[in-house]
C-alpha cells in the first residue's frame, strides 16, 4: 500500500473519531431527551441517556440557581427544575454582561453555549434581555440546522468511512466537507447573529437600531457588553479541518502517484 494512502487513511479515521466523540456520539445518545423533559415525561429518560449526559456535563458551566449537589446529574437537575443544555461539546461561548446583575454572580457576563444541537448556560436568563431589547428568544433562532444536525453528521460519518474504505477520486472530495466546517459554522452562526439583530420588535423596553452583533470579540448591545468567542467544540472542529484537509492531499498524492 502507498505510504500516503495509509496516512490518509490515518488522517480520516482520528478526524472521524474526534468528530464521533465529540458531537456525533453525545447528539444520538441524547436526541429527543430535552422534548420529553418540556413534556414533563422525565421519568421516561433512559438511564443511557443521562449517563451520557452527566459524563460529559463534567466541568461545564451550570446556572447559579441550580442546586451543587445536582451539577452533573440530570436526574436531580430535572427535579430541581433546572435549566439542561445538551450533551455535545459547545462550539461558541457568548456572556453578556447587564448593569443590574451581580458581578460576584456572573463575573464575565451572562454565559450562553452554542452546539450543534442546541444552547445551554443561561438560555432563560439571555431571553429575558433579548426581550427587553425587543429581540426573539434564542431558540427562534438555527432552528433547521439544529433539526438536522444529527443527521448531516451521520451522512458525513458515513461519507468519512467510505473515504477510508475505497480509494476513488471522487470520493477524495468528501473530505473537503469536515476540512470546511470551522468556516461553515462560522459563517453560519453569523448570519444568525444578523437575522435577529435586523429583526427587531416593538415589545423591548425600548427601541433600538437594527445592528449587526458582536461574532467574534467584544462588542455592545444597547448598555450590555457582549464577549464572543470560540470554545472547546469550535477547536475540536479546527482540528477535525486539518486533520480532513492533510487526509485530502494525502490521498490526492497516493492517487497521482499510482494512476501516473
Amino acid at each position: 500500500m502507498h505510504t500516503s494512502l495509509k496516512k490518509a487513511r490515518i488522517f480520516a479515521l482520528l478526524a472521524l473519531l474526534i468528530l464521533t466523540i465529540s458531537f456525533t456520539f453525545p447528539m444520538i445518545a441524547f436526541n429527543g431527551v430535552l422534548t420529553q423533559i418540556d413534556n414533563h415525561k422525565g421519568d421516561e429518560i433512559s438511564s443511557f441517556s443521562a449517563k451520557v449526559w452527566n459524563l460529559y456535563n463534567q466541568g461545564r458551566y451550570k446556572s447559579i440557581s441550580t442546586p451543587k449537589d445536582a451539577h452533573n446529574d440530570l436526574e436531580k437537575m430535572i427535579t430541581a427544575s433546572s435549566e439542561i443544555g445538551v450533551a455535545s461539546l459547545p462550539i461558541w461561548a457568548v456572556s453578556l454582561e447587564a448593569p443590574n446583575y451581580p458581578k460576584e454572580a456572573f463575573p464575565e457576563g451572562i454565559p450562553v453555549f452554542f452546539h450543534f444541537d442546541g444552547f445551554s448556560g443561561e438560555v432563560h436568563e439571555m431571553n429575558t434581555i433579548n426581550h427587553y431589547v425587543g429581540m426573539d428568544p434564542m431558540w427562534i433562532g438555527g432552528v433547521f440546522e439544529r433539526e438536522i444536525g444529527i443527521y448531516a453528521l451521520l451522512l458525513l460519518s458515513l461519507f468519512m468511512i467510505y473515504f477510508i474504505a475505497y480509494n476513488n477520486k471522487y470520493l477524495n472530495y468528501v473530505m473537503l466537507i469536515p476540512a470546511s466546517l470551522p468556516i461553515l459554522f462560522v459563517a453560519d452562526y453569523s448570519y444568525w447573529l444578523y437575522w435577529f439583530g435586523h429583526n427587531l420588535h416593538d415589545w423591548g423596553a425600548f427601541k433600538i437600531k437594527p445592528f449587526m452583533p458582536t461574532v467574534f470579540g467584544d462588542g455592545k448591545i444597547a448598555q450590555f457588553t457582549t464577549h464572543s468567542y470560540p470554545t472547546i467544540g469550535f477547536y475540536m472542529i479546527v482540528l477535525i479541518g486539518l486533520l480532513s484537509l492533510l487526509a485530502f492531499f494525502a490521498k490526492q498524492k497516493a492517487l497521482n502517484e499510482t494512476q501516473a
